[in-house]
């Protein structure tokens, strides 16, 4: 709202000088032109994010590449050295590069879920778009992600593998950890709110499904009558693709790839409709 002088006061009528914030008519519409207009809030909150997550802490940003590498020795000295796993490319390239977008989309789906219960004294004093919450927990996740990927291509000229064209497409696959991570994050955090259990319940439905991923072991292990149903896991296309992309390994099932695409919006849409609806509600409950 333009800021107005006295002049400009004393000639405004009174519903020019008065803001009236009031429930929608239908919660089947989505205002998604006002989280716009908050934008500026959104990108606070992210910041704000960036900056406290770290602060305090001995390594600082340095978590964002000691979890991976860590996770990439353990997982090469158990599946590589002692099981033997078979893979396409040197074993700590094939767990490194799963690495990324699993420990973000891990991530951020847990911020996601917490993002309204974690800010119950924004919530009960000042108005706006509750949205901007859990889309704002989507965001100091990705800078990881930069500083990984920073992290991996030097070990790529370390086994002697180039990019190729193919690394164009690596965005796409971000794009598609981060709606991964929004499409049930939307439904998580507004339930949350309401059952408390669902918070502690994810980082146990997280451990699970990264099992359920081809992060330590490659999908051909996987018995070829599971393979439509396991690619149906919005997850394996993403690291495949990520794979795919950095590595030059074999391409992802593109078909299961874009039936996930499918589901994954039919489950977005859906839960910013409950999001939506149950937002009016959040104040009250918190």
């Amino acid at each position: 709202m333009p800021i107005r002088g006295e002049n400009d006061i004393d000639q405004a009528g009174p519903d020019e000088l008065l803001t009236v914030i009031e429930p929608q008519s239908s919660w089947m519409r989505l205002d998604l032109a006002e989280l716009w207009r908050f934008r500026e809030l959104l990108l606070l909150l992210v910041w704000r994010d960036i900056s406290v997550r770290y602060r305090q802490s001995l390594l600082g940003i340095g978590w964002a590449v000691f979890r991976p590498l860590v996770s990439t020795l353990i997982f090469t000295l158990v599946f590589s050295l002692l099981v033997r796993v078979q893979t396409e490319v040197p074993y700590p390239l094939f767990a490194f590069s799963a690495m990324i977008p699993w420990l973000y989309f891990s991530s951020a789906l847990s911020a996601v879920t917490s993002s309204v219960t974690g800010h119950q004294a924004l919530l009960t004093k000042v108005y706006f778009p509750r949205l901007v919450l859990p889309f704002a927990a989507l965001g100091p996740g990705l800078v990881e992600v930069l500083i990984q990927l920073c992290i991996f291509i030097p070990l790529m000229w370390y086994f002697d593998i180039a990019p190729s064209w193919r690394v164009v497409a690596l965005p796409a696959f971000i794009l598609l950890a981060l709606l991964t991570a929004m499409s049930f994050g939307i439904w998580l955090t507004a339930l949350n709110v309401r059952y408390r259990d669902i918070g502690m319940a994810v980082p146990f439905v997280v451990q699970i499904w990264m099992y359920l991923c081809p992060i330590v072991y490659p999908i051909t292990l996987v018995p070829e009558r599971f393979q439509t149903l396991y690619a149906l896991n919005p997850l394996v296309g993403v690291i495949e693709g990520f794979r795919w992309s950095l590595l030059g390994t074999t391409a992802p099932n593109w078909e299961a790839i874009a039936i996930s695409v499918l589901v994954m919006g039919t489950i977005l849409l859906s839960g910013l409709y409950y999001f939506h609806r149950a937002e009016s509600w959040f104040a009250d409950i918190i």
